[in-house]
């Protein structure tokens, strides 16, 4: 009974079998047709969807490089910041050390008298610093009447004295007269202060008598009989020296040794020549 059951089983997976082949078969040649039209329509379709597929990675993948170098270009922006800041820096220090290179040299060969060295943190008015302050006052032992040298020589007289400041009437303001000499034959003469004359990069010589040997070229120094500047300074050269209308004394210009267009540092002389008569000169 048993093996005729197993019997009917085998014959009935076999029949099973052959009707699958058979269903296959027919199914097959049956959707060939539908699948070659659902090929004509989504290949299409597919081939689109990968092109707009392949663009969108392509623009992200642009999008992150764009953003890479962005980010990359304000680092080297905030780098070329920086380095030219240190340059700026170093450019300005460079300078800063050449004009106290040149203070220390004035301070050398001025070295009979004693000085304190001061920034200059403002001027009056003008292109020029005909008056200005420096950070030093009467704290640091400065005093009305103080000579002030930069640039090589005199540069003027301080007028006004703070705790902490000190105002200085440079020698090419109109008010400022110093009673000079030239260093090769001691004769005397006054330089003036003269602001538009100096636009020429120039001040005046008068006041030499006739028979004064005052030629081009000379070294015009602070004389011995100044009241309100100590003797010795240099102030210039003297430049076109002529005799006068009068036919008694010549006159002419001189070149300054300082430069009065942008101050930065002076050397103040703390020594003060008593002033005899304060209406000559200052």
């Amino acid at each position: 009974m048993e093996s005729k059951y197993n019997r009917y089983i085998l014959i009935g997976l076999t029949i099973c079998c052959l009707a699958l082949i058979v269903v296959t078969t027919f199914t097959d040649q049956w959707l060939a047709p539908l699948r070659t039209a659902v090929g004509y329509v989504v290949i299409p379709i597919q081939t689109g969807v990968n092109r707009v597929g392949v663009r969108i990675y392509d623009e992200v993948a642009d999008f992150t490089k764009l953003k890479d170098a962005l980010r990359e270009n304000e680092a080297l922006r905030e780098e070329i910041a920086a380095l030219t800041e240190e340059n700026n820096r170093l450019t300005s220090e460079t300078f800063e050390l050449a004009r106290l290179r040149e203070l220390y040299g004035l301070d050398q060969e001025y070295m009979q008298y004693e000085k304190t060295a001061a920034r200059v943190i403002a001027n009056d008015s003008g292109d020029w610093f005909q008056v200005f302050r420096v950070d030093k006052g009467s704290a640091d032992g400065i005093r009305e009447g103080n000579n002030v040298l930069a640039g090589g020589g005199l540069v003027g007289i301080v007028t006004d004295v703070g705790a902490h400041y000190a105002t200085v009437r440079s020698i090419i303001d109109d008010s400022s007269r110093v009673s000079a000499m030239a260093l090769q034959s001691g004769d005397t003469c006054i330089v003036g202060g003269d602001l538009t004359l100096y636009n020429e990069g120039r001040l005046t010589i008068s006041n030499i008598q006739r028979d004064g040997d005052v030629k081009d070229g000379d070294r015009i120094v602070t004389s011995n009989i100044s009241s309100s500047y100590l003797p010795g300074i240099l102030i210039g050269y003297a430049k076109d020296i002529t005799l006068d209308s009068n036919q008694l004394t010549s006159s002419g210009y001189l070149i300054p040794v300082a430069e009065f267009r942008n101050l930065r540092e002076v050397l103040i002389i703390t020594d003060v020549k008593e002033t005899e008569d304060p209406e000559v000169e200052g």
